[in-house]
């Protein structure tokens, strides 16, 4: 649930948070709720602060990820990083995360010391203010007494990051879209000025509604009789310094679907114009329509 509810939900660094228990290797946790298996999104953001705290003085600039597994929330996640190399004006980390003694995911990261350069950017695509626009939560919020009880409590659970979908595809009976998915995104609680922990939300957030962008054009989506769904991989390139408890508009279009695999791109633009941050993810998305009777 969030605030207005009544209930709070776990702040996200506190969830994000990582005990040491040696020089390159960390302990994690899935967040309380957290339903059948991880959120990929939070997996991919502890992997990027645990390469962080092998890391000084560089800011990362990109993240290449593999889903290998999925994670268990009942048991901690163990991430191992192999510091690859430390370069005068880069740095390359490798993170692996475990579980039940098998890699389940793993991230390759690369750091590099702040300098100037030459600067351009695409503009930020038009469309309405978050303010006039229904909270994600709100919508699905609205379908609650509709979905079967199994779904009912996983699909309204506290969310660490508030989305604004631009233009929502309906849950119980999609229909087919663009492949173009606009949603306003910020951290529901503060998170401090640092770069590392704003990166860490926008990590976390750019996998949230990112694989259902490949699914709109076939009209259907996550919860669709029929349909096997799984992040396969996952890139972030950090392009410039952001403040995530502003809105971000999450600029999303999938250029293609084909073998079972659905893939996407994405553009994170901060409220001002800016390009924060890129991403791209193909995602599996093995479809065997109901046989009717």
């Amino acid at each position: 649930m969030t605030k207005a509810d009544g209930k709070t939900a776990a702040a996200l660094l506190d969830t994000l948070a990582l005990e040491r228990i040696e020089v390159n290797l960390f302990r994690g946790a899935a967040p309380p709720n957290s339903g059948r298996r991880i959120f990929g999104g939070h997996v991919i953001a502890q992997a990027l602060l645990a390469a962080y705290a092998t890391v000084e003085d560089r800011l990362c600039h990109s993240i290449h990820c593999y889903f290998l597994r999925p994670g268990d929330p009942a048991i901690p996640i163990l991430y191992e990083v192999d510091r690859a190399r430390d370069g005068r004006a880069f740095v390359a980390r490798r993170v692996t995360a475990i579980q039940h003694g098998e890699q389940i995911f793993n991230l390759a990261g690369s750091f590099q010391r702040e300098e100037p350069g030459l600067d351009h950017q695409n503009d930020m695509p038009e469309g309405p203010a978050p303010e006039g626009l229904t909270t994600d939560a709100d919508l699905k919020r609205a379908l609650g007494v509709k979905l079967p009880p199994a779904l009912r409590e996983d699909i309204i659970r506290a969310r660490p990051i508030e989305m604004r979908p631009v233009n929502p595809q309906d849950i119980l009976n999609p229909q087919p879209m663009d492949g173009v998915n606009d949603i306003w995104m910020r951290a529901v609680d503060p998170l401090p000025d640092e770069i590392p922990a704003n990166q860490a939300a926008i990590a976390y957030a750019s996998d949230m509604a990112f694989m259902g962008t490949s699914m709109r054009p076939h009209g259907v989506n996550w919860q669709s009789s029929g349909l096997q769904h799984a992040s396969l991989d996952h890139a972030v390139w950090f392009h410039r310094p952001t403040n995530f408890n502003e809105w971000h508009l999450y600029h999303q279009r999938s250029p293609s679907a084909s073998g079972a695999r659905g893939f996407n791109l994405g553009e994170i633009y901060s409220r001002d114009g800016r390009l924060v941050a890129s991403t791209a993810q193909e995602g599996l998305m093995r479809y065997r329509p109901p046989v009717e009777v």
